[in-house]
């Protein structure tokens, strides 16, 4: 598994407005930004990203942290307002 294919599945299955991925082939770091997260809470959002990746949680990807905003809040993140 690579950061790029982890992107490309996302981005497939989800309106990204921002998205970085990187890793080292089993462990992987995803910032996400999506206006989908709106009033989903951090616990559904993670869910989502899980469920696009499905079976691959299980068996490619060993560790997933995600961090998923909205734009307004990624926009609030990068101003310093969070």
């Amino acid at each position: 598994m690579t950061p790029e294919k982890i992107k490309s599945y996302i981005v497939e299955n989800l309106d990204c407005k921002f998205i970085s991925v990187e890793g080292d082939g089993v462990h992987f770091e995803a910032l996400i930004v999506s206006d989908k997260f709106s009033g989903v809470n951090r616990v559904n959002r993670h869910q989502l990203i899980y469920q696009i990746l499905g079976d691959k949680m299980k068996s490619e990807i060993h560790a997933l942290s995600i961090k998923a905003f909205t734009s307004k809040e990624w926009a609030e993140k990068l101003s310093g307002k969070v």
